[in-house]
């Protein structure tokens, strides 16, 4: 849900100088935050706010939902892609969420919900959902993207699930697609912030397809021009382009030689345990992601690996219920405001987390934040 993305905790200034224009960035009535076209049998949704990354607000939620539902019955291809070659979308716009903490119309009072409706929709659709993943693709990004049958990356796309590190915990159904990925990647991804780049995004399994940044746009108009849209010719497209990528898409994983060491040291079912295996291995790559691990908040970090660990089990909808009660409980607590503060806001980079510690954080404490919600405010799909 957050632009947050850990170099040493400290951003890409590519990613933070456009959210905080935020409160000085205004789009003009000419300019919809969302363009939702209709091609014959094919539906195109495009998120327009290329200042912020494209970064998804609860008004972009409220168009794109109604129009998803109906398309999901009148349209026999969706494709979504973001406005620019920079991002696709680079993630929940938080500091609005945050601002209004506390205020009657608090936005995280509903944001959270409509979005996970909408992850949930794109999930379940029985059509292809083609997302375009040009450039950033986190947090809030993520959950536009992975969910549907493809994703198509280019050399400039930047994916990763940084969550943690503004004290939130792994959502958008992070908790359902992260356990898919090979060799643990998924729990590394979540708890360290990692950044994919350009082809790393397919072979950790993110994208089902690549396509050269400069051929993304006849990528799309032949999708578009499909006269007969069923899914064999769709996914022929897709391998066309696949196959013709320029762009060294069979170099190796960057994350190749460290892959043993990733599936062994975070293999462990608590946070406690994924230390405690750093530890014991030792070695430099060991050391550099205790050294990450530690500057993270210890309850984020718990309720991120808790949340994996069942998620493997869970279907999509049974993990964004869960996700959804967690997040409730923690947008409107200490970690995620300081977070917030440290990393968009005042970026000094030195969060002061509650608790510090991991011994602090009792399994009671963690049952609070997985109980059902008050008066019927869990997730009803």
């Amino acid at each position: 849900m957050s632009f947050c993305q850990l170099r040493s905790l400290r951003l890409s200034t590519e990613v933070v100088r456009p959210l905080l224009l935020h409160a000085r960035t205004m789009h003009v009535a000419s300019e919809p935050v969302v363009i939702l076209h209709e091609v014959g049998d094919k539906g195109v949704i495009t998120l327009n706010r290329p200042r912020l990354l494209n970064a998804l607000n609860h008004e972009m939620v409220q168009l794109i939902h109604p129009r998803l539902r109906e398309w999901k019955n009148t349209k026999k291809l969706v494709i979504i892609k973001g406005t620019g070659d920079k991002a696709f979308c680079a993630g929940g716009d938080v500091r609005a969420v945050v601002e209004t903490i506390g205020k009657p119309d608090a936005l995280g009072e509903y944001f959270f919900r409509d979005e996970y409706m909408l992850n949930y929709l794109i999930g379940t659709l029985r059509i292809p959902y083609i997302a375009l993943i040009d450039g950033f693709t986190m947090g809030g990004g993520a959950g536009l993207s992975v969910h549907g049958q493809y994703r198509v990356a280019t050399e400039r796309t930047i994916f990763a699930m940084p969550e943690v590190c503004l004290g939130l915990a792994a959502d958008v159904g992070g908790s359902h697609f992260l356990p898919t990925l090979r060799e643990r990647l998924g729990t590394y991804l979540a708890l360290t912030g990692h950044r994919l780049k350009g082809p790393d995004v397919l072979k950790a399994g993110v994208a089902t397809h690549v396509c050269d940044g400069a051929r993304i746009a006849e990528l799309e108009e032949s999708l578009l021009d499909l006269r007969f849209t069923n899914p064999e010719n769709v996914a022929a497209v897709l391998q066309k382009f696949h196959k013709e990528a320029t762009f060294n898409k069979d170099a190796p994983f960057s994350l190749q030689p460290v892959l043993p060491k990733i599936e062994s040291c975070f293999s462990g079912a608590t946070v406690e345990e994924i230390f405690g295996n750093l530890e014991k291995d030792g070695s430099e790559w060991a050391l550099k992601q205790l050294e990450t691990l530690n500057r993270m908040p210890p309850l984020s970090l718990k309720l991120t690996c808790h949340m994996l660990e069942r998620g493997a089990c869970l279907t999509l909808q049974e993990c964004l219920a869960m996700e959804y009660r967690t997040v409730k409980r923690l947008y409107k607590g200490h970690n995620f405001i300081e977070g917030t503060r440290s990393v968009l806001v005042d970026r000094d980079y030195k969060p002061q987390w509650k608790p510090k510690t991991l011994e602090e954080i009792t399994s009671e404490k963690m049952d609070e934040y997985f109980a059902p919600l008050p008066d019927g405010e869990d997730l009803e799909f």
